[in-house]
């Protein structure tokens, strides 16, 4: 692309610089090893994280063009998810003391339900984000004052697993077992991945705790029964599905062939393209002349059923957003369950909850 592609400047993001602030906490802990980098990466944490929350606004609000695609519903759950992995990040008790206001989360939407709750996706961290905080309240115990909000958020995460499950019928499932977490709206694989990612990931959770499953009301469910819900959405994107396709393209024998995509459609014959010389091979009846390998489209709509047409990109189209849920839930699902997840290195930056003991008394000598 060397076509101008302008950068838009804006006072106000709250939701955006606490969701960069995020990606940069988190990667500080992955590269710990490499301290310098690491250091960067904090340093560059808290910079954005302090502008987000010193400069209240939407994103979107600011930038008209990214508000058709991309709009933004608010900001306090990137202040959940900023500020929970800025204090696994730092160890700075202060990051907690905000996670564990009860006006956050109030705002970020935690109590509130709706028709999208429990929908973890670009716009909405929050079910990530009591995910994330359940991990700490489950493995590390913090106790008083933070266990009261850390409680009501593992009390809404469990809630959230319990309507993933299909037996509750809180979201729609066509008839070949895709849960569709986007109320029927186009493009759903993408949220279903997420939904996979948090459930194979609490189930490590809890079994990294030695607790064997959880409460839906009465019923108690295995921790198994998450990481079967997970495999069977998984599994239906790579093929095993009524249109016996790999959804995932260059997956399988069967996957889709009309990817919209300009670097899958535009062929690779030395011409030099402009911007607006793609329409043609959009709307060309060949297949595309390259495998854009690993991407995975949209989905299918409500009755599995799955145009692959480049002209219709609710079906055809990939997003970084969608491949990244992908990813997370291929990786969690991935291994022997028993190993499950590093318990320890995610919160290596955190200080003892409580005082060390002291030293034992000298010998008595009478």
């Amino acid at each position: 692309m060397d076509y101008p592609r302008p950068v838009a400047r804006i006072s106000t993001g709250s939701d955006l610089a606490a969701e960069m602030a995020a990606a940069l906490a988190a990667a500080s802990i992955v590269f710990k090893d490499n301290a310098a980098y690491s250091k960067k990466l904090v340093s560059g944490a808290k910079a954005l994280f302090q502008l987000s929350r010193d400069r209240r606004g939407r994103y979107s609000a600011s930038v008209p063009d990214a508000a058709t695609f991309y709009n933004s519903t608010g900001y306090y759950d990137e202040f959940l998810w900023g500020g929970a992995w800025m204090y696994y990040a730092t160890g700075n008790i202060s990051y907690l003391q905000l996670v564990t206001t009860l006006g956050i989360g109030k705002w970020a939407g935690a109590y509130g339900g709706g028709p999208y709750y429990g929908v973890f996706d670009w716009d909405n961290k929050l079910a990530g984000a009591q995910v994330l905080l359940t991990r700490l309240r489950l493995l590390q115990y913090p106790g008083y004052p933070y266990d009261e909000v850390l409680k009501n958020f593992n009390n809404q995460t469990n809630i959230v697993m319990c309507s993933y499950l299909p037996v509750y019928k809180r979201f729609l499932r066509t008839p070949g077992g895709l849960s569709v977490f986007n109320r029927g709206n186009p493009a759903p694989l993408q949220y279903t991945v997420n939904a996979a990612f948090l459930a194979s990931l609490y189930a490590d959770y809890l079994a990294a705790g030695d607790i064997p499953g959880w409460y839906c009301g009465p019923t108690f469910y295995l921790v198994q029964t998450l990481r079967d819900f997970a495999k069977s959405q998984i599994d239906y994107v790579l093929g095993k599905n009524p249109m016996k396709m790999s959804y995932l393209v260059g997956f399988g024998n069967k996957y889709p062939r009309y990817v919209h995509h300009r670097a899958a459609s535009f062929p690779r014959n030395g011409h030099r393209y402009g911007c607006t010389e793609g329409w043609r091979f959009r709307d060309s009846k060949s297949s595309n002349p390259n495998t854009i390998v690993g991407a995975m489209v949209g989905g299918p709509d409500l009755k599995d059923h799955f145009l692959d047409s480049r002209t219709n990109y609710n079906y055809s189209e990939p997003t970084i957003a969608g491949n990244a849920g992908l990813v997370a839930a291929l990786v969690s699902l991935s291994g022997n369950n028993k190993t499950g997840i590093d318990a320890a290195t995610i919160f290596s930056q955190l200080p003892p909850m409580f005082p060390s003991p002291p030293p034992p008394a000298a010998p008595w000598v009478p």
